[in-house]
């Protein structure tokens, strides 16, 4: 057996290992995909991963946190194994609300418990604060709220963006296979993508839901996540209505920060929402951690303590959930 085949063997007998299951969940665009880990009967806390990562960002971190919890870790539109938009549209980040409604309505949750990194945190700040009464806790990972940028970036980036895509949904129209790897070269891409916020022992991980063997060469790979991701932006808005969405935010809140990372920002327009936080949320919590961008992933036990200490203070089991769980 050679080496990447063990590794993505790895991969699969981690998740036997600890009892996950694959679940699909039909929408009228297609399917969302995710792994749920824990009991049947419980609610789980919905996890949700960040910028052309999937589900997968969360299997090291999600084993050392509370084994009589559940957890259902999805993978969003073009990314993991949850289908694609359709041709000629382009990923628009509030999209991303009704699929959260849409998701809680398939297994008939009046709440929802959050767990989100990166570009899954910033989604669930501005969901948890438009629909706060639906929310009964939040947990993000490394980013807190849209990013506030100048308004020439802006511009440029949507001119950039927009042309750029348009080529993405020739080539997926096209159907050609993309460029292909080996499977030790698709470990180097993607730790040195990430600046080598992800440790090559972990991309595993994430690669397992991320890539297909070449039908041309048998021996390598090719990325299958949807290319016109890369042309995707997320909330554009204000100062103003992050500053509006930070007072609507009133459930119990966990923020945890890596030492080693970036606030994609003028670390002003953090520092201000945070304040909002700390004098408005009685139960909001921050703590920094040492390590990277994906220190969840890389460095978990850095992190499960503390989720555990928040989860053990605001958590309780849901008994009002659908039969269908």
């Amino acid at each position: 057996m050679s080496e990447h085949e063990t590794l993505i063997n790895l991969v699969e007998r981690h998740d036997r290992d600890h009892g996950v299951r694959e679940v699909r969940i039909e929408l009228p665009f297609g399917v969302i995909a995710g792994k749920w880990w824990g009991p049947d009967n419980v609610r789980p806390i919905l996890c949700l991963h960040g910028w052309q990562d999937n589900a997968g960002t969360f299997d090291t971190l999600i084993p050392l946190l509370p084994k009589h919890m559940s957890f259902l870790a999805i993978d969003l539109p073009g990314h993991g194994y949850s289908s694609r938009i359709p041709h000629g549209l382009s990923y628009q980040s509030m999209s991303v609300l009704s699929l959260l409604l849409a998701v809680m309505a398939e297994y008939g949750w009046k709440k929802v418990s959050l767990l989100g990194h990166s570009m899954g945190s910033v989604l669930y700040y501005v969901f948890a604060a438009i629909f706060p009464d639906k929310v009964d806790l939040l947990i993000s990972l490394d980013a807190i709220k849209p990013q506030i940028y100048p308004v020439e970036f802006i511009i440029g980036r949507l001119i950039d963006a927009t042309e750029q895509f348009m080529v993405a949904d020739l080539r997926n129209q096209e159907k050609s296979e993309p460029p292909c790897y080996t499977y030790e070269e698709m470990i180097d891409r993607l730790h040195k993508a990430t600046f080598k916020s992800i440790s090559p022992e972990t991309c595993p991980y994430l690669l397992h839901r991320n890539i297909k063997r070449s039908a041309k060469f048998p021996e390598k790979y090719y990325f299958t996540r949807d290319s016109r991701l890369k042309h995707f932006s997320g909330p554009p808005f204000s100062r103003e209505v992050n500053l509006d969405l930070a007072n609507r935010l009133n459930m119990p809140f966990l923020f945890i920060k890596a030492t080693r990372s970036s606030y994609f920002e003028d670390k002003k327009y953090y520092d201000e929402v945070v304040e909002i936080l700390k004098t408005n949320n009685p139960y909001f919590e921050l703590y920094m951690v040492e390590g990277t961008h994906h220190v969840h992933l890389t460095n978990p036990e850095r992190v499960a303590p503390i989720i555990t200490k928040f989860l053990s203070k605001y958590w309780s089991k849901d008994e009002d959930v659908a039969s269908k769980l």
